[in-house]
């Protein structure tokens, strides 16, 4: 089959980078969290200009959710809270309108993945399929089917395939999809779980889908 066909019939395109504004006004705090997040896959803002839209704050004080809110919409914020704060300042901090409480000094993996949580819990409901050739994913019921057939992925093997069917030809790196799919920000030896599954994947799939490029990572068909 021919790939320019199976290119058209894309119905989805992968998601912009999602954008975290970073109100933090120590600068050593600022470029830490700035420096990680942007090597993390977000596109870091630490100032709000006029119209500008983000998908999720970082603030040092509950009290700002509202003059935030007022600027740039509904967006979920995460208060970094200074030490010595109690459970009453978490409690009302998460009602003046934060979404989550974290108190400084914090663990970095911990931050990232109370981000990841809470953009999870404020993003709508996929809608709509991905279709790839012979290859549709349901993104709301996740059924997978190659020409009409049903296909029984486990959960990871499903997250592999979302992750690359957005852009079919593009090759992702091991790295991007490590991170992307299972979390994890380094470490070579785990290559062998993204290895075993895309393999697993592979065969479930049949030619001509998940594709490896050696030494670099895969991509869900061939050029």
């Amino acid at each position: 089959m021919d790939i320019w066909r199976r290119r058209s019939r894309i119905r989805t395109v992968r998601a912009v980078s999602t954008s975290l504004l970073i109100a933090e006004t120590e600068p050593s705090a600022r470029s830490f969290l700035a420096r990680h997040l942007s090597h993390d896959g977000f596109e870091v803002v630490t100032e709000l200009g006029e119209g500008r839209r983000v998908d999720l704050a970082l603030l040092p004080d509950a009290n700002e959710c509202k003059s935030l809110r007022e600027r740039a919409g509904d967006v979920p914020v995460i208060v970094l809270a200074g030490p010595g704060v109690d459970t009453i300042d978490k409690v009302r901090a998460l009602q003046d309108g934060a979404d989550d409480f974290v108190t400084r000094p914090f663990n970095y993996e911990e931050l990232l993945w109370r981000i990841r949580a809470v953009l999870r819990r404020s993003s709508p409901p996929p809608t709509g399929a991905i279709e790839v050739g012979e290859l549709r994913i349901d993104r709301v019921t996740r059924r997978v089917t190659v020409a009409g057939h049903a296909v029984e992925l486990a959960s990871k093997e499903y997250d592999l395939l979302l992750a690359l069917a957005p852009e079919p030809s593009r090759v992702f790196t091991k790295a991007e999809l490590l991170r992307d799919v299972w979390g994890f920000r380094s470490g070579s030896a785990r290559t062998r779980t993204l290895d075993s599954h895309a393999c697993r994947l592979r065969r479930k799939l049949g030619d001509p889908f998940v594709v490896n490029v050696w030494g670099v990572g895969y991509r869900l068909v061939d050029l």
